[in-house]
């Protein structure tokens, strides 16, 4: 063979290598599928440049000894492969992938408390996504030239649930002229109020997932570091807004590829392109998604399926537990944490518990309540509103007065959320439906009452007493009933008085002396007794 045809050849495989590099970017990493598809490519290539080389065909390339070398570098390659495919599978290895999770037993109403209105997420991704796109159509300097992301990554910001994404050039032609400023903006929607916001950055976001050529978010972050293998990116913004694109780093703990977690995070600063790389267990609090949900759910159903080796995971399937078929997310103390039921394998419509699994530090707790599956509540939800055809979110799990309870949203067909839901995960039965979240939790505790789910709780507050010349007074509605709201002189408090318990409140005026018994409230006191005086 000539040194020049040589020469050519080996450029020839050199370019071909170069531009599959390039375009596909493995890993350099033995643990990475890629890097294996990228060295059987390279070998063909070059098995394919000899023969060309020679001048051969059909028979006769088979017959060349350059061919049977690449050829033989082939199989071996795909043998080691497919090998180590299998010895790093869940077959061979049941017992490793089920410890992959540690997961604790917890208590469903220590862990997680009642929250405020203003904490709870009423919206879920498509929900927010149709806001985030309403938001950008509004803005007519941008829309022609942007249009928003789907990432939309569910984070807490500022001890809010909120959701993110960046805009992304509108096409190839809008890219090459706004490339120069960057990306101007990212929505920002609050999940529990609703508002969605268009933050504008003082210098626009130069890395993201709809750049070319280096400044790719992801050619960009496999240059920074050519042996890592990335899981999926997300988005998300620091306490001052700063956004960034996190990049969780796998860790293969089975065999070549098994046994998927997280070992390392590398944050990208989207505006400068700055990386920093942190070991698992050093990420900043901040961050709120290093593990993706469907990792967690991935390990949790190891660690349900595989307790008695992976055939009685297929046969008898004997103690096997899965998770059910959806998750969600919950925010507890700065965290995401990915909710998600439990249901034996062989379950039909019941839940044997449900796990939170936090997102940043993998974190897992079990808890044991036996109950309705997800579908189900969906189901009886959506029945109650069966003659306005609304469909259901998938649930949140909230603890509402102590009872593990599932909230949904209820939206039309224009994916618009309706009404609220919040169905008793045990008496998945007890429905209550509402306008508003807070009229939808006093129907619910309304129906706890009336059901004997809970008692009501005995008022233990003391029975005060005071008198005094009315200051001021005044009616007003509360429920449908009429109220007198009275303060008189010497104090600030406000005294509620019922028209239903006394009706002879309506006689009163400024200046009249009364006497009154009540008991202390948080805003006003509860009247007990009311008596004037200074009867003529």
């Amino acid at each position: 063979m000539k040194k020049k045809g040589i020469v050519l050849v080996v450029l020839a495989v050199l370019a071909a290598a170069g531009v599959y590099y390039y375009a596909a970017l493995p890993a350099l990493n033995i643990h990475s599928a890629d890097v294996w598809y990228f060295a059987m490519f390279l070998v063909a290539a070059a098995g394919v440049g000899y023969a060309a080389f020679r001048g051969k065909r059909g028979g006769e390339v088979r017959q060349l000894k350059g061919v049977k070398v690449f050829g033989g570098i082939f199989v071996v390659l795909l043998a080691v492969y497919l090998i180590g495919s299998l010895l790093s599978s869940p077959i061979i290895n049941a017992k490793k992938y089920q410890q992959l999770l540690t997961v604790e037993e917890g208590e469903f109403t220590t862990d997680i408390e009642e929250l405020s209105f203003n904490q709870i997420p009423l919206l879920d991704r498509d929900s927010a996504q149709i806001l985030g796109n309403r938001k950008m159509g509004s803005m007519s300097d941008m829309v022609s030239q942007f249009e928003v992301d789907e990432i939309y990554s569910q984070i807490n910001y500022q001890d809010r649930p909120v959701r993110v994404s960046p805009l992304r050039y509108a096409s190839l032609i809008k890219w090459f002229t706004n490339r120069g400023d960057g990306i101007p903006a990212y929505i920002r929607i609050d999940m529990a109020s609703q508002t969605t916001e268009l933050v504008k950055l003082k210098e626009g976001m130069k890395y993201s997932t709809s750049e070319h050529f280096g400044r790719n978010i992801y050619r960009h972050l496999r240059f920074a570091h050519p042996t890592y293998i990335y899981g999926d990116l997300s988005f998300e913004i620091d306490e001052e807004g700063i956004p960034y694109w996190i990049a969780p780093v796998k860790k293969f703990n089975i065999g070549l590829f098994g046994g998927e977690t997280v070992g390392r995070v590398v944050l990208c600063n989207a505006v400068t392109g700055e990386t920093k790389d942190y070991a698992i267990d050093e990420v900043p609090e901040w961050i709120d998604r290093a593990y993706s949900a469907d990792l967690l759910v991935q390990l949790y159903d190891y660690y349900g399926s595989l307790k008695h080796g992976f055939f009685n995971s297929v046969l008898s399937q004997k103690d096997c537990l899965k998770t059910t078929n959806g998750y969600n997310y919950l925010a507890i103390n700065d965290d995401v944490w990915v909710y998600t039921g439990v249901t034996s394998v062989s379950s039909d419509q019941s839940n044997v518990g449900f796990v939170l699994m936090n997102q940043r530090t993998m974190e897992t707790k079990y808890y044991p309540v036996e109950g309705a599956i997800e579908d189900s509540a969906m189901d009886s939800a959506e029945g109650q509103v069966q003659n306005l055809k609304y469909k259901a979110t998938f649930p949140l799990l909230l603890n509402i007065s102590g009872e593990p309870t599932y909230f949904l949203a209820l939206k039309d067909d224009a994916g618009l959320v309706k009404k609220y839901a919040m169905v008793n995960v045990q008496k998945y039965q007890l429905v209550a439906i509402g306008d508003t979240v807070s009229e939808c939790e006093s129907q619910y505790n309304q129906l706890l009452l009336t059901n004997g789910v809970k008692e009501e709780e005995a008022d233990t507050r003391e029975v005060l007493e005071t008198q005094g010349a009315i200051m001021k007074i005044a009616e007003g509605v509360i429920d449908g009933n009429s109220h007198y709201f009275i303060m008189i002189e010497g104090t600030d408090d406000i005294f509620d008085v019922t028209v239903v318990d006394f009706i002879d409140v309506i006689k009163y005026d400024v200046g009249d002396k009364v006497k009154i018994e009540y008991k202390k409230g948080e805003k006003v006191n509860t009247v007990l007794s009311l008596d004037k005086t200074n009867r003529p």
